[in-house]
C-alpha cells in the first residue's frame, strides 16, 4: 500500500504534497504506538510492575481491564510452583524482608503472615495449603531458621527471612524457644507496619476454612481485630463479641492490624514492653496494655471499642467463627448458631503439638501424605458397645461422667491389647463424655454456654496422646502401639485398596453354629466371619494369620474379646504402657489439685470412686 502511495506521488501536483506527508507520518506512529506496546505486553513477564488499567487503556481500549491487584498476582510466581530443575538456592539476602518484597505478594493493600521454624513445617504446610484452596495467595511466611526458608523456597512457598538463627526442633509451649518466638512476632508486625499494608497475623496452628478477607473489610476503622479465647458467646450472629463482655484473654494467634498511627504506637510500646523481660508472656503483656483503658463504644452496630490509650479502635472477633480449639472440635458453637466459621486453632488442649496434630485429623483438616493413609500391615477398628442410660439417663456430674468413659476405657483397652498381639494400627473410636474438661470455668456447668451434654470428646480429654504419639522405649513397656484417628476411614485420602479390603467379625458364643476355629481353615471369601469370645493369643494368630493381607478388620465389639496375654511378661509390660497412655480430668471445683486421675484398670478395683488427690503426695496417675 505504502509504495503504491510513493508511485501515486511521483505524478501528483506539488499542492497535494503536504497531504501525503501528513498521511505518511500518521501511518509512522500508528506502527510505532503497535510496536511498542506488544513490545511492553510481551515483556511484562519480566517485570515486577503492575500494568495499571489507565495504561491497558491507553494501549489498546478493547482489552477488558482488571484490578490492579489480580494483575499483580499474574506478575509473582504462583504458590506451589517449584523451582526449576537444576537451579540453585538464591543467596540468603534475596529473601530480606522489604517492602519491595512483600508488594510482590499484596493484594487489595493486605498481606496474610504467620511464621515459625523447621519444627513446625507440617503445620505451615497445612495453612497455606488451607488458604490456596481458598483461592487465596496474598500470603508470606516468616522463617525463623534457614532449614525452614530452604525447604519452603523448593516448595513453592512464598517465604522470606525473620533473622533469628532459631532451632530447628519444636519450640514447646511456655520454652525459652516458645517465648523467642512469640517476640518475633512482635517485632515482625512493628517491621510490617511501616510498610502501610494491612496485616493478617497468625499461628501456624490455624486453619482457615472460609475467605475471612470480606469480613475484615467489614471493620474499616477498626485499628486492631484480635481472637479470643471466649467460651461463652456475648453475641449469636457473624457480628463482632462484645469486648468489654470479654473476662478471659484477648488471644493473639489470630488478629488483623491497619497500618494506622494508633496500631503503630500500640506495637511499639508492646515490642518495648517484651523485650525489656525475656520471660513475660507476649500475650499477658498485649492484654495488659489494650485493656489499660477499654470503652466507651465507638458506635453499637460495629461494636469496635476505644482502647489503650483512649484513641485506639479494637475490635474482637466472634469465637462463635473465629474459633479457639474449645469452640470448634469440643463445644461446636457454630453448628448450634447456624454459622459458618473462617478458622479454627488448636487451643484449650494439653497434649502439645501431637495432641493439635490429632484435633486436625479427628476434624480432616491436615494434609498428611499419602503414605499416612495406609498402614503395611492393615488397620483394627471396632463398633464400640454404650447402653442408652449411661450416655442420658440422671444428671450430667462427675459420677455420671466418669461411669460413661470408664466403659468406654475397658473396651479400649482390649482393642489395645488385640491390636497388639496382631501388630495392626489401631483406630480409635469417637469417645462420649459428660462433663468437660476446663480450666477455667467450672466444667459442664458454664452459665450462658451453648454446650451440649453429652457430646464428642476429642481423644486428648481421655488419654495422653503425646505419649501415644512419642512411644515408649519397647524394653520397658513392650510393642509399640500405632494409633489413628476416628475419622480416618472417612477421609477422602483414604487409597481404594484399603476401602476394598474389608473383614468383618462378629465376636460369637464359642460352640454356637459357624463359631468353630477350624471352620477358618480356607480363606473366607464373604467379607464376614464369626469369630469366639474370650479368645487367646494363639487362636487370634492362628485365624487372623489367614487375613494377614486385609487392610481393615473391624470387630462388632471389644466387650469379652480376648481373654488376656499368656505370656506374663508381656502382659506387665502392656499393663504399664496402657497406665501411660491415659489421661486426667479436671477439675474439680474449690479443691486443690482438682484434677482426677482415670484408670485404665478401674474395674480391678472394686469400689472404685472418682475423687483428686487428697495430699500432694496423692499426686500421681494410678498404680
Amino acid at each position: 500500500m505504502y509504495w503504491n502511495l510513493c508511485k501515486d506521488m511521483e505524478n501528483c501536483k506539488p499542492a497535494f504534497w503536504p497531504i501525503y506527508a501528513i498521511v505518511l507520518m500518521g501511518a509512522a506512529l500508528y506502527c510505532f504506538y503497535v510496536f511498542s506496546d506488544v513490545y511492553r505486553l510481551s515483556s511484562s513477564s519480566f517485570s515486577l510492575l503492575p500494568i495499571t488499567p489507565a495504561k491497558m487503556q491507553e494501549s489498546n481500549s478493547s482489552l477488558p481491564l482488571a484490578p490492579i491487584s489480580r494483575v499483580q498476582n499474574k506478575l509473582v510466581k504462583p504458590i506451589w510452583q517449584v523451582p526449576p530443575a537444576g537451579s540453585k538456592m538464591p543467596p540468603l539476602k534475596t529473601f530480606k524482608l522489604s517492602k519491595k518484597l512483600v508488594q510482590q505478594r499484596v493484594k487489595d493493600n493486605i498481606i496474610i503472615i504467620t511464621f515459625g521454624n523447621y519444627g513446625f513445617m507440617d503445620f505451615i504446610l497445612n495453612w497455606v495449603k488451607h488458604l490456596t484452596e481458598l483461592s487465596i495467595e496474598n500470603l508470606l511466611v516468616g522463617a525463623m531458621d534457614p532449614k525452614l526458608l530452604e525447604a519452603l523456597y523448593w516448595k513453592g512457598v512464598p517465604v522470606f527471612d525473620i533473622g533469628s538463627q532459631m532451632s530447628t526442633i519444636d519450640a514447646g509451649w511456655g520454652s525459652p524457644d516458645w517465648n523467642k518466638m512469640q517476640r518475633e512476632r512482635i517485632i515482625l508486625i512493628d517491621a510490617l507496619l511501616p510498610f502501610g499494608f494491612e496485616l493478617l497475623v497468625c499461628d501456624t496452628d490455624t486453619v482457615w476454612l472460609k475467605n475471612p478477607l470480606p469480613y475484615l473489610a467489614r471493620f474499616p476503622d477498626a485499628d486492631i481485630l484480635t481472637s479470643t479465647d471466649q467460651i461463652v458467646p456475648t453475641v449469636v450472629d457473624d457480628s463482632l463479641d462484645f469486648c468489654d463482655q470479654i473476662h478471659v484473654h484477648y488471644n493473639v494467634g489470630i488478629f488483623h492490624w491497619r497500618p494506622t498511627n494508633s496500631s503503630k504506637k500500640f506495637v511499639k510500646e508492646w515490642k518495648e514492653l517484651i523485650l525489656a523481660d525475656q520471660n513475660i508472656w507476649d500475650q499477658q503483656v498485649f492484654n495488659d496494655i489494650i485493656r489499660r483503658k477499654l470503652g466507651p463504644y465507638v458506635d453499637q452496630d460495629s461494636k469496635l471499642i476505644y482502647a489503650y490509650d483512649g484513641e485506639l479502635k479494637f475490635g474482637c472477633l466472634p469465637s462463635s467463627i473465629f474459633c479457639s480449639g474449645h469452640t470448634f472440635f469440643v463445644q461446636k458453637m457454630y453448628q448450634h448458631l447456624e454459622l459458618e466459621p473462617y478458622a479454627t486453632r488448636t487451643t484449650f488442649q494439653p497434649c502439645g503439638t501431637e495432641g493439635k496434630h490429632h484435633r486436625f485429623r479427628e476434624a480432616k483438616l491436615l494434609y498428611d501424605p499419602p503414605s499416612y493413609y495406609d498402614a503395611p500391615e492393615g488397620f483394627l477398628t471396632f463398633k464400640p458397645s454404650i447402653p442408652k442410660n449411661l450416655l442420658l439417663d440422671g444428671e450430667h456430674n462427675i459420677e455420671s461422667h466418669f461411669v460413661l468413659v470408664n466403659y468406654q476405657i475397658k473396651q479400649i483397652r482390649t482393642a489395645f491389647a488385640i491390636a497388639s498381639l496382631l501388630n495392626r494400627t489401631l483406630i480409635m473410636p469417637r469417645i462420649w463424655c459428660r462433663m468437660d474438661t476446663l480450666w477455667l470455668f467450672r466444667p459442664g456447668d458454664m452459665v450462658g454456654s451453648i454446650m451440649r451434654q453429652p457430646f464428642i470428646c476429642p481423644l486428648d480429654y481421655v488419654f495422653q496422646v503425646d505419649v501415644i504419639m512419642k512411644g515408649l522405649p519397647e524394653d520397658e513397656f513392650g510393642p509399640s502401639i500405632r494409633i489413628k484417628e476416628y475419622s480416618i476411614l472417612d477421609n477422602p485420602s483414604i487409597p481404594q485398596k484399603v476401602k476394598d479390603s474389608w473383614l468383618d467379625v462378629f465376636l460369637c458364643q464359642e460352640g454356637s453354629h459357624g463359631c468353630q476355629v477350624s471352620s477358618y481353615a480356607t480363606t473366607n471369601r464373604t467379607g464376614v466371619v464369626k469369630f469366639p469370645k474370650n479368645s487367646s493369643e494363639e487362636t487370634y494368630r492362628t485365624v487372623f494369620s489367614l487375613f494377614k493381607d486385609v487392610k481393615v478388620l473391624q470387630f462388632s465389639s471389644m466387650q469379652d474379646a480376648f481373654i488376656g496375654f499368656t505370656d506374663k511378661p508381656r502382659e506387665e509390660k502392656f499393663r504399664k504402657r496402657m497406665k501411660a497412655y491415659i489421661g486426667r480430668w479436671c477439675c474439680v471445683e474449690d479443691h486443690f489439685p482438682g484434677h482426677i486421675y482415670y484408670d485404665i484398670y478401674w474395674d480391678e478395683k472394686p469400689g472404685w470412686k472418682p475423687v483428686p488427690p487428697q495430699t500432694p503426695e496423692d499426686d500421681h496417675p494410678p498404680e
